[in-house]
């Protein structure tokens, strides 16, 4: 870890067991974890819209509690939408920056991290637990080029980033909301793709993949419809897993049920004239 970031970190005393739970001890309306995270960050500032994913607050073990507690003020970003960020100060480099919609526990995160040093990740989800777990991922290995977002991500997009300011965008097993009533719900949608392709560089890829079938088809047929984007793949259909996109538990545990998983790779492309007053 630098030492900027050392600066930061405060003393804790006791040692944190990564497999031990919090206990439930704080008054009402005291914070979970003072400093970290905010249950709703955005709060009142925005319309209520239909959300595309539900928060979860489940239990946090004592290990991802102290990384939180240490290591959200310098590493974590609440999705407020009060603000313009200003990526290089957020990560403290001139980088390429890739956004990471809904990470799990973080370990993918954490291992492309480590592989790809020269890129920068900023990882946004609901998932405390994932929040400090990733955070403990990122301190434990000296991963210095993960952000970790906590909200929604479509506030994010749509508020606080500036155009043509993300280099790639990846979002893995979303939820697929099977139910048809709740199909709505479902992130891939050309609305949620207009809106991200005004801020994806030209030439960025947005990456895809999930284990439902008939989501992985949705999402076949809106990418490849929608103007903003081109197939990675010369022939269309989908793409093998990249070397990059490392084999989540999530995933085993999807491949040893019989699911088929399937990658989307799709290409920002060139800005055209009637992208001019976008975003």
């Amino acid at each position: 870890m630098s030492e900027s970031v050392q600066s930061h970190v405060s003393e804790v005393s006791g040692a944190a067991s990564a497999g031990t739970s919090v206990p439930r001890g704080r008054a009402k309306g005291e914070p979970r974890f003072p400093g970290g995270p905010q249950a709703d960050p955005a709060g009142s500032h925005f319309e209520r819209r239909i959300r595309s994913f539900q928060p979860r607050r489940s239990r946090v073990t004592a290990g991802q509690a102290d990384a939180l507690r240490r290591l959200w003020p310098v590493w974590g970003l609440d999705i407020d939408g009060q603000r313009v960020l200003d990526l290089a100060e957020l990560f403290g480099n001139t980088r390429p920056v890739v956004l990471e919609i809904g990470f799990g526990m973080g370990e993918a995160t954490a291992q492309m991290a480590a592989d790809d040093p020269d890129t920068n990740i900023l990882a946004v989800d609901v998932h405390t637990p994932g929040q400090g777990n990733l955070l403990n991922l990122a301190d434990r290995n000296g991963l210095t080029n993960i952000r970790v977002g906590n909200g929604d991500a479509i506030i994010l997009l749509r508020e606080m980033l500036t155009p043509d300011s993300l280099d790639g965008l990846r979002v893995y097993f979303p939820d697929p909301w099977p139910k048809k009533r709740h199909h709505k719900r479902r992130l891939i949608q050309p609305e949620f793709l207009t809106l991200a392709a005004t801020r994806l560089k030209p030439g960025a890829v947005l990456h895809c993949a999930t284990d439902w079938e008939p989501y992985a088809e949705q999402m076949l047929d809106v990418l490849t419809a929608h103007p903003d984007y081109e197939n990675t793949v010369p022939e269309g259909g989908f793409a093998p897993r990249p070397a990059f996109r490392p084999l989540t538990r999530f995933e085993s545990q999807g491949l040893q049920k019989g699911h088929v998983v399937r990658d989307l790779l799709f290409r920002r492309i060139p800005h055209r004239d009637t992208d001019a007053g976008r975003g």
